[in-house]
């Protein structure tokens, strides 16, 4: 068994949750009221489609190659920007959003509304796909 956001969830062989989500980058758990953030909490604008914001420290080394795929992306997605966040400047935040390690990725959709979040140096491929989920219909 494995603890996500507070649900005890089985392992499963392929490493894919139920779902079918990665086990990096998972959806909040049911009955979680969303989190929506402002320019204010991020200190710079959103994204016109989507935001990337990393929770990061100083000596974190899985926080730079996040921060490399995290900028490819927004690179590669139009409309999506990349937001990082030093976790030590930002207790308020950090605790406001049960960020308990770095680095921790939270996908917001365009009005700010965290939709998904990963712990841990996520794959390039789960940020796309998070991102795709995130954005908003054709």
């Amino acid at each position: 068994m494995r603890d996500v956001g507070g649900e005890r969830l089985p392992e499963r062989p392929s490493g894919r949750l139920p779902g079918g989500l990665s086990r990096r980058l998972q959806e909040r758990p049911s009955g979680a009221l969303p989190e929506r953030l402002s320019k204010a909490d991020l200190g710079e604008g959103l994204g016109e489609r989507a935001t990337l914001v990393q929770f990061s420290t100083a000596f974190c080394q899985p926080c730079r190659a996040t921060r490399r795929i995290l900028a490819d992306v927004s690179t590669l997605v139009p409309g999506v920007s990349h937001v990082e966040i030093d976790a030590e400047s930002r207790l308020d935040l950090v605790r406001r959003l049960d960020i308990m390690r770095t680095p921790t990725v939270l996908v917001l959709d365009a009005a700010g509304t965290v939709v998904k979040r990963a712990s841990g140096q996520p794959r390039k491929a789960d940020v796309l796909a998070a991102v795709a989920d995130a954005l908003p219909p054709a």
